[in-house]
């Protein structure tokens, strides 16, 4: 009877002062017991051998580190919640130091994922599928037998349930491209991420890591901000160049390949030589992998050609030593920003797809950006004008003298000086929309399964058409951001403003695919914080929106959610120190591992609130939120703190029965059947709070779940809580209650008389609907092309799984 594994030692304390105690104990070994790895290598039938011994060290060692990873998973070591992650890191860091032991580690991996699919242990799959392909796209080499069981195994996950099905087809995908030409994943990764100029693969990629300065003090955003950059090459795009061949060449020849001889034949030639064998390799590799079926053999006999082409002068005689040596797969380029400006999203985008193609780094000083106006700008009755933009003011007095038309410069002649200074109008100039921009529009909004009604249940996650169904795009903008809820109502905001300027003039949409990634961080002194600012925030969940990540993605719940309270704890030893952390770039590493790991969205509703305040002269706003819109009634703050230690039943009652507002309330209902029943009340409350993240497994709903405070005196039929998408409040007294969205208290709207909440409408299916509406009778129905169309616009934040159920 074989023992159970021991726990792991409870020894990652992250109460260290300095910068060498802290990456040490990060890369501390969890040892496993001798009977449990006995008892992998005998059911797997690896016999170890007396006469290889460095090989069998290396081995186990990575095998105690993957069962480490699969214990974590697991749940074994409770007492180590906030280091959760770090295994994993190391692992790679083992793999890093030494890529030659890749195709090791894919051995190991492999064999337990055939264990994890034959006991059905499902938790197990994704994480190891995912350790497997990034120990592939570094491998120095791989047998292709090792590549056929791979493919096998991921094929065979096409029958089960999502997310396993879209991982697994993903997966294999890659991994067919891969076995076929051998290094092309590497190629295609190193050229995107360091933005090296060729004619094959034209694909550019750029990490912005968006901070909350609410969070992090100036001395932890600088270490943070020196720490990120510090890791992002600065390596000059020859070295990549060559790193690419020799890369490239190991994989596709393996032993029969001298690396060390290659890459000193390739540091000797000139600049233009490596580039000219650069442009051969990249095509040779291109060629092969656009080829439909593939010609294996033919793409190392052109490797085989191209390599004795190289290292002919080295090796008169032919003869090869046989040495393969791993090249680290380097950091993406990686850019840290604190997000103080609402327009900061925006700018970046166009500051990076600008620079890229005109091979310019443009400053912000240098380009002036057109902002989009504000957010509550796009009513129904302007939507008809979105598709006309002028370009000329129509002013002639705007013009230079040299370009004012003849006729008008006799009349001023004649006139005197007030008489010309007056502004004369001239026809404006009127353009549209070219074919171009509305297809490129329409298909980014076309879902890949049709459109969704509003108020759904069930929420969306993962892709669910074909890997490469869609055209990629040549820019692809990897969105990071750092904070608690707070922030993600700072994204969905700016998203939003985006997508509506795109409605109006796409720009970006032709050429630009947008990736969010959401890493939370919570300060430890959060609660005194809040306090301070006296805000409805204190003493709440500031990361919904993070631990609702992390239940239903267990993989993004161990390497990211664990960051939660660990990074501002290194910024803080960082910025004390004072010290760089270039050998162990932590927080680089993992964002690097989850921006090319986490390719699964999970789909959250972007709620749009209408607010209306008790002064008629104020005009109307209009907001988002993702999270948490919450109600309090003011005089009831305040008279709630006055209660405060003398809570005698007499008081509480009158307190319950006197503060608070009548409000009436109209929503509709949302049921599982998806069918909306129009409902009413009203009721004396002092406040509410609508929720769109739930809080337990139970309630896992895409929907608003409203919850009353406590003494709320109901007039109608309630239970306490309403599950609803569309909901309308307003105050019957002459009560103003105050608004804050996404718990920020620099999202706060006072004096308020009433509010509409609903699910956020795609500005591209807005102007199509009413383009549309030209044409039909009918404007509740959609026609044509918005049958097809998203409705709603979804906030995708990306994982490693999805909504694993």
């Amino acid at each position: 009877m074989t023992k159970t594994p021991q726990a792991f030692p409870q020894h990652h304390p992250l109460h260290c002062c300095e910068e060498e105690q802290c990456i040490s104990l990060f890369t501390n070994k969890v040892w496993l017991t001798g009977t449990y790895l006995n008892m992998f290598l005998a059911e797997d039938d690896i016999e170890p051998k007396a006469n290889t011994e460095v090989t069998d060290a290396m081995e186990s060692d990575l095998l105690r580190s993957v069962h480490a990873i699969l214990l974590e998973l697991d749940g074994h070591h409770t007492a180590s919640q906030f280091n959760r992650g770090m295994l994993r890191w190391t692992l790679h860091k083992k793999i890093e130091r030494n890529p030659a032991n890749n195709s090791t580690l894919v051995k190991i991996v492999v064999k337990e994922l055939e264990r994890a699919e034959r006991s059905d242990n499902k938790l197990h799959i994704i994480p190891l599928l995912h350790t497997l392909m990034y120990a592939i796209v570094q491998a120095v080499y791989i047998p292709d037998d090792l590549y056929k069981r791979v493919y096998e195994f991921c094929k065979r996950l096409l029958t089960l349930p999502q997310p396993y099905c879209t991982v697994g087809l993903s997966h294999a995908v890659r991994i067919k491209s891969e076995r076929q030409t051998p290094g092309v994943l590497y190629q295609r990764m190193v050229l995107s991420e360091q933005n090296i100029k060729n004619e094959q693969y034209q694909y550019h990629e750029k990490v912005f890591v968006f901070a909350d300065p609410a969070l992090l003090s100036m001395e932890m955003s600088a270490a943070l901000s020196s720490e990120i950059e510090s890791a992002s090459p600065c390596r000059s795009h020859m070295s990549y160049m060559c790193d690419v061949i020799v890369h490239t060449m190991q994989a596709a020849l393996g032993d029969s390949c001298d690396a060390l001889a290659l890459e000193r034949m390739l540091k000797a030639k000139g600049q233009d030589t490596i580039e000219l064998y650069f442009r051969e390799v990249v095509a040779t590799v291109e060629v092969c992998a656009e080829e439909p079926g593939g010609n294996h053999s033919l793409y190392t006999g052109k490797m085989k050609q191209l390599y004795t082409t190289i290292v002919s002068s080295a090796n008169p005689d032919g003869q090869s030593s046989s040495t393969l040596f791993g090249i680290p797969l380097p950091n993406p380029e990686i850019s840290f920003h604190l997000w103080r400006e609402d327009d900061l999203l925006w700018k970046e985008l166009a500051k990076f797809t600008r620079s890229v193609s005109s091979s310019e780094v443009l400053s912000s000083d240098s380009v002036s950006f057109d902002m989009p106006d504000p957010i509550s700008d796009l009513t129904s009755n302007e939507l008809l004008r979105l598709s006309i933009l002028s370009t000329d003011s129509g002013i002639e007095r705007d013009l230079p003298i040299s370009e004012l038309p003849a006729v008008s410069e006799e009349p001023y002649a004649g006139r005197s000086e007030q008489e010309q200074g007056r502004l004369v109008r001239r026809g404006g100039i009127k353009m549209k929309p070219s074919v171009s921009d509305g297809m490129a529009l329409l298909q980014d909004t076309l879902e890949e399964t049709g459109a969704s009604p509003l108020g759904k249940l069930q929420r969306r996650a993962g892709s669910h058409g074909l890997p490469g169904g869609r055209q990629q795009k040549l820019y692809t903008a990897r969105i990071v951001v750092l904070g608690d809820d707070r922030i993600v109502g700072r994204l969905a905001k700016a998203y939003y403003s985006l997508r509506k300027r795109e409605a109006r003039r796409p720009f970006l949409t032709q050429k630009l695919s947008l990736q969010i990634y959401y890493i939370p961080v919570t300060h430890e002194e959060q609660s005194s914080s809040s306090t301070k600012e006296n805000t409805p925030t204190a003493g709440s969940d500031l990361c919904q929106l993070a631990a609702y990540l992390g239940r239903v993605d267990p993989w993004y719940e161990s390497n990211i959610r664990s960051l939660c309270h660990m990074i501002p704890k290194l910024a803080k030893m960082k910025s004390c120190s004072g010290k760089s952390s270039e050998a162990n770039p932590f927080l680089a590493d993992v964002i690097s591992y989850y921006v090319r790991m986490g390719l699964q969205p999970v789909c959250f509703c972007i709620y749009s609130v209408k607010i209306a305040f008790t002064c008629l002269t104020k005009e109307h706003v209009e907001d988002v939120f993702v999270t948490q819109l919450q109600i309090d009634i003011p005089e009831c703050m305040s008279f709630s703190g006055t209660m405060k230690g003398k809570g005698t039943l007499t008081r509480m009652k009158n307190f319950t029965e006197n503060c608070g507002a009548m409000m009436t309330i109209s929503y509709k209902k949302a049921s599982l059947s998806n069918r909306e029943v129009e409902k009413g009340l009203s009721l004396q409350t002092s406040g509410l709070v609508m929720r769109a993240i739930p809080s337990c497994e139970t309630e896992d709903l895409d929907c608003l779940i409203v919850s009353f405070s406590e003494g709320s005196k109901v007039k109608a039929g309630v239970d306490g809580k309403i599950r609803t998408c569309n909901i309308k409040i307003r105050t019957l007294e002459q009560k103003p209650f105050s608004v804050c969205l996404d718990q920020d208290y620099r999202r706060i709207f006072k004096n308020v008389a009433s509010i509409e909440v609903s699910p956020c409408l795609e500005p591209g299916y807005c102007i199509q609907k009413m383009r549309n509406s030209r044409f039909s009778m009918c404007d509740q129905e959609d026609v044509g092309l918005t049958k097809y169309m998203s409705k709603a616009l979804p906030l995708p934040i990306n994982t490693f799984a999805g909504i694993i159920q």
